[in-house]
């Protein structure tokens, strides 16, 4: 009777969900799983992990070597502050 109506069953929508999220599952699964597979590649270098690897000289640098304080100096007049920093007007020819 249903073939002669052109209506599907209930059953094959069903299924056609079911496959549908399967592929998707797939799809997002592969990719993150991807990343849990150890690296293939040759080193280019010494193995790290060997212990009589030579290393660079460990040295230490400052992060605040360059500080300098800045701290506000001994008050000054403001007037002379002011023009101390005031671009000189452009002499005319």
């Amino acid at each position: 009777m249903l073939a002669f109506s052109g209506a599907t069953p209930a059953t094959s929508r069903v299924g056609e969900r079911h496959y549908r999220f399967i592929w998707l599952l797939l799809a997002f699964a592969a990719p993150a799983l991807s990343g849990c597979m150890p690296a293939t590649t040759h080193m280019a270098s010494a193995d790290p992990a060997d212990p009589a690897a030579k290393v660079a000289p460990v040295s230490y640098r400052s992060t605040i070597a360059p500080y300098t304080s800045l701290r506000p100096a001994t008050p000054a007049p403001w007037r002379g502050r002011n023009e101390a920093v005031t671009p000189q007007p452009k002499q005319e020819r």
